[in-house]
Parts: C-alpha cells; structure tokens; sequence
C-alpha cells in the first residue's frame, strides 16, 4: 500500500495504489476517496487497485484550467500512461462514474471491463425536469437521507473533525459543485458519443439510492453496447461504503 502525490504535466494529483495483478482504476464520487473503506482491500486481494484524488479533492491540486468532468478524463488517459498502463479496467462511482464515460468515449481500445456505480454524467429525462435531485437546494440533513439506505450509521458532526479533515470536506464539497453544476450532473454531448464504447459493463445501484433512480440506471445501461445491472440491498448511493462484502463480490466475479 503507498499513497504518492504525482504530477500530471504541472498539475500535483494524490493517488492511492494497493494490491497487485491486472490494473483497476478506482475513481470516487462527491464525497472523496478514502483509503480506510473496506471495499478497497476487499478489491485489492485481487487486484491492483489505483485510486487518485479528483483535481480539487484531497490534497490534489486545482488549477484555474481545470473546470469540468471532461479535464479530469484527460488527465487521467495520462495518468495510465505515467503509470504504463496501455490496458485497465475500471471503477467508477456517481461523478466518478461520469469521469470513467468520458475517459471511455476517449480511448475504448485502453479500457477491458467497466463498473459503473450509481454514475452520473448524461441527461434522460425532460429538459425541464432535473434527472438527479438538486443537493445545493436541499437543508444538509436531507441530503443523508438520500445518499444512504440508513443514514443513521453515518452520522456528519464536523465538531468530530480535525482542522485538516474539514478543510478536505469543504474543498470535496467546493470542487464537486464546480464540476457538476452547469450543466447540473450531465454532458448533454456524452450520450451522443458512447456508442464508441465496447467494454463490457456493470451498472451497480444500492436499492434506496434517493439520488439515482432505477429508471435512470436502466436509460443509462441502454447507451452502452454490452452491459447488465445489479442491486445491492440495504444500500443507498454508496453501496460500496454501506454494504462493501457484497459490492466488492459484485465487483470481483465480474472482472474474474
């Protein structure tokens, strides 16, 4: 296990990496990565598994150009080549799921099997209507209520924090407003383009998710050429963080 900050071109991005054998990519959602959840060294008893911190999330670096999904999926084709990695699979979770579409659309020859996990990034539904609930609106104790199936194991008192682990908070926090807000959690050109993808894929949605809906999922899957669904239950938005044992299966007899 190690945990390095490296550079991609002049941009510093904090990674994660554990395990060993065929390369997985991990990219987290809104909340951040965190090496203590244990759906990682669940991952990584067969896997090597490589996490980096969004621009903006943890202590990886922000710069001014870097502003939408579409720049994070760059970046990380360059990553895969800093680490010599010409083939991987891949796990993406919400605004990860949404990173890991673009990078598929961009490259599919460098990607074999896709996980996508309550992902975000396209627009179904009708233009006047949002497809995901607006978080930015909502009082922070109802946003709990939607990202997890009981969010009373999972109590936010910021009184509990370090200075450190609220500042990695509000910075989380800043950065996904400033890559999902307009427009709000989508591409309106990704669909349009994932035609190009051929990788095998996964969708993964806890059956309480309040802010990815089933019909979602479902419009989603239907964009890619070869895909199929799977529902954790007793599992909201994260399942990976509520139910990590079936996720990490779920995961692990998929990629084989």
């Amino acid at each position: 296990m190690k945990r390095d900050v490296i550079k991609l071109g002049e941009t510093e991005v904090e990674v994660h990496e554990e395990g060993s054998g065929h390369p997985v990519l991990f990219l987290h959602g809104a909340g951040g990565f965190n090496p203590k959840e244990p759906h990682v060294p669940l991952i990584a008893q067969h896997r090597r598994i490589i996490c980096p911190s969004h621009p903006g999330f943890g202590k990886s670096a922000l710069p001014d150009w870097v502003d939408n999904v579409d720049d994070i999926a760059h970046m990380y084709l360059d990553l895969m080549d800093q680490y010599g990695i010409a083939n991987a699979d891949v796990i993406g979770c919400s605004m990860g799921g949404w990173i890991t579409a673009e990078m598929l659309t961009k490259a599919p020859e460098r990607f074999g099997k896709v996980v996508l996990v309550s992902p975000v990034g396209v627009k179904l539904g009708p233009v006047d209507k949002l497809d995901i609930p607006d978080i930015y609106t909502m009082s922070p104790p109802d946003v709990p209520k939607l990202l997890y199936h009981d969010p009373s194991l999972f109590p936010f008192d910021p009184s509990k924090l370090s200075d450190e682990e609220l500042s990695v908070f509000m910075r989380n926090r800043e950065s996904t407003a400033l890559f999902v807000w307009e427009p709000y959690m989508h591409n309106p050109k990704l669909p349009h383009r994932l035609y190009r993808v051929t990788s095998p894929t996964l969708f993964i949605r806890g059956e309480s998710d309040g802010l990815v809906s089933a019909q979602y999922v479902e419009g989603y899957a239907k964009l890619f050429k070869s895909s199929r669904i799977e529902t954790v239950a007793k599992a909201g938005h994260v399942p990976h963080v509520e139910q990590p044992a079936a996720f990490a299966k779920l995961v692990n007899d998929f990629l084989g």
